[in-house]
């Protein structure tokens, strides 16, 4: 399996070249290219949030707690006072760190569904609606960024296979088709609840047509 250094490097290298590629050719502005680079950074790291130990699920979890406590601050702030607010922002922040973090620790298994390609469109089908209906992004930015945070985890996947094979002896480790797969079949509810929320997310997001047409007309 490939260290944290590693999927974050392999995952800019291929992710950063291709955002600037897209403002190269017209389909995104210089602040678009900026969130598509970290979108699929921000995916390489996000099969590894299974892992308790990970660098992984620290960040992702303190960005997910950072991210609900301005929301709080946003929808509060004409019904509150600016110290409930702020007592509201912090209370906010260490829910999500600490009790939600350990509740997902507890009931998530490393390389288990969440380290699937049905997690990776999982991952997008939360991020797209996520940037358009909450930071009121356009269609276009939103399925970008859902683009290349698919990306990001499917080079995380692939990395973890190739680093299950040892070029020098020729010999495959035992850990050998559990990062690249479709889902984890030995847990099919969880992989029902994955799928039932890649219908969910897709129905909440927006219409990917603006994506069609820019290809159609290049």
């Amino acid at each position: 399996m490939a260290d944290f250094k590693t999927h974050v490097t392999v995952a800019a290298v291929i992710s950063v070249p291709l955002a600037v590629s897209a403002f190269i050719f017209g389909l995104a502005d210089i602040n678009d290219t900026i969130l598509y680079g970290l979108a699929g950074i921000l995916g390489g790291m996000l099969p590894d949030i299974d892992a308790d130990e990970s660098i992984a699920i620290r960040i992702v979890f303190r960005l997910f707690a950072t991210l609900v406590a301005g929301l709080s601050l946003v929808i509060w702030l004409d019904k509150m006072s600016y110290w409930h607010l702020l007592v509201l922002a912090i209370a906010s922040y260490f829910v999500i760190r600490f009790p939600v973090q350990w509740c997902f620790e507890k009931l998530t298994v490393h390389r288990g569904t969440l380290h699937s390609v049905l997690a990776n469109l999982l991952f997008t089908a939360v991020a797209v609606p996520l940037a358009y209906h909450v930071f009121t992004l356009n269609a276009q930015t939103a399925w970008g960024i859902g683009g290349f945070i698919f990306l990001g985890a499917t080079i995380h996947l692939i990395l973890d296979e190739l680093y299950s094979v040892e070029l020098s002896g020729l010999r495959v480790k035992r850990s050998f088709g559990t990062a690249m797969k479709l889902t984890d079949w030995e847990q099919p509810f969880t992989s029902i609840l994955l799928v039932i929320g890649c219908g969910v997310g897709y129905w909440l997001s927006p219409s990917p047509d603006v994506w069609i047409e820019l290809f159609r007309l290049s």
